[in-house]
């Protein structure tokens, strides 16, 4: 590919898709924490009058078909395989619920070079049937080895970042083992497709070593723990959630998650590799007592 061609230009800011609609089922539901390996039975209640209860990072799931649409507008078809996640920040208004209908809008907000290739900040805002905010998220993604012309912004702020609570010592820790084939399994449970993290010819031609965890899931597994140690293991709590991916996770893996520190209604979380490296930084999780 040219170098020309690996190019993404600055006035796709403002660029927007939607409204998508789609309707939340309890099969979706509980198959995204199945995939996850949840054991919280609230996952997959069916009797309860919401049904099961819907996992922090569900949201995913449905905010694709728009990020995808987002980038088919927006992005060449032939740099899509190069995106990598990079960055998440969602609020959850309420919790998606089994029965909804949901319109999902995305917007492209900023465009700027990186270290790595061309930063795309992307806003994905949720509503239900009757226009009442279900979520808001700031989906941020790097293209490895593309080039653009200058950091652009439209006039949507992005989310404000939430101040992670720090402390010098690890309050606790705990090993994730993930499995070779988790990201298969989470790619066909959450309904999220993208081959570089299932099919090794594309994430080689992507310039990876070979396909990895998606960054979604990474999060969903650090958040876990995070969830049954300081949240007494009660999903509902979370109420904003905040991440940066910085390493990739090869398959098989572990990951050791460990708590950094809390702060009123903050809880300060980050994920380290096999070699003690930084997958998942900067992570933020909101609770409202």
């Amino acid at each position: 590919m040219s170098a020309v061609a690996r190019t993404i230009p600055a006035k796709i800011v403002g660029v927007e898709v939607g409204a998508l609609s789609q309707s939340i089922d309890a099969r979706w539901l509980m198959a995204y924490a199945a995939g996850l390996g949840e054991t919280d039975p609230r996952y997959y209640d069916t009797r309860a009058p919401a049904g099961p209860v819907a996992h922090p990072v569900f949201p995913v799931c449905y905010e694709w078909p728009a990020v995808l649409a987002l980038r088919a507008k927006t992005i060449k078809e032939e740099l899509s395989p190069l995106g990598v996640h990079a960055t998440y920040h969602v609020v959850i208004h309420r919790r998606p619920e089994a029965g909804d209908r949901l319109l999902t809008r995305a917007s492209v907000i900023s465009v700027r070079p990186s270290r790595a290739g061309t930063f795309v900040l992307i806003r994905v805002s949720t509503v239900d049937r009757n226009g009442r905010p279900v979520t808001t998220t700031d989906y941020g993604s790097v293209f490895r080895g593309v080039s653009t012309e200058s950091a652009t912004a439209s006039a949507v702020e992005p989310l404000p970042r939430l101040a992670a609570p720090a402390e010098d010592a690890v309050r606790w820790s705990e090993p994730v083992p993930v499995a070779a084939w988790a990201a298969h399994v989470y790619s066909e449970c959450a309904r999220i497709w993208n081959p570089i993290h299932t099919d090794v010819a594309v994430a080689r031609a992507a310039g990876l070593p070979g396909p990895i965890l998606h960054g979604t899931a990474t999060l969903a597994f650090a958040v876990a723990p995070v969830i049954a140690r300081d949240l007494g293991g009660e999903p509902t709590r979370v109420t904003e959630l905040q991440a940066r991916f910085t390493g990739m996770v090869e398959l098989p893996s572990r990951l050791t998650v460990r708590e950094r520190g809390r702060a009123g209604d903050l809880i300060a979380f980050d994920a380290l590799n096999e070699r003690g490296e930084p997958v998942l930084s900067d992570g933020v999780l909101r609770s409202p007592a």
